[in-house]
């Protein structure tokens, strides 16, 4: 059976799910250098046509966080990708997902706990025999 949901938590559910499209769509670009700047979360709410607070509080309803929990949770996702992939250097890395490389480690490391050197080191560690 099909459960109809009420207009209102229908509308909230599909917010929350263009959110997070958006965030894999636009890190996705970043990564392949179609897009050279990190949206904001006011710009992710003027895409979503709704204003930053009541973006930030549907997030909050439907999933538990605020909006930039899932934003950084995603960023350390690709970061971490990239860094297992070994492809590009930590500096290329940062500068694809807009940061200064200083900056990048700072990041990383609150909250990774090690820089994306040891972490990159870790991972190397791991995958060989």
């Amino acid at each position: 059976m099909n459960t109809v949901l009420p207009p209102n938590k229908k509308r909230r559910e599909e917010i929350t799910i263009k959110y997070f499209e958006l965030l894999d769509r636009h890190l996705a670009e970043l990564i392949s250098g179609v897009s050279i700047e990190m949206l904001e979360l006011q710009d992710i709410a003027n895409i979503l046509c709704i204003s930053q607070k009541h973006l930030i509080k549907i997030i909050q309803e439907t999933s538990g966080n605020h909006p930039c929990h899932f934003y950084v949770q995603k960023i350390l996702t690709c970061t971490k990708s990239l860094l297992a992939n070994n492809e590009l250097t930590i500096s290329e890395i940062a500068q694809r997902l807009t940061y200064d490389p200083s900056n990048f480690t700072k990041f990383f490391k609150k909250y990774e706990g090690m820089s994306p050197s040891q972490f990159r080191q870790l991972q190397k560690a791991k995958s060989s025999p």
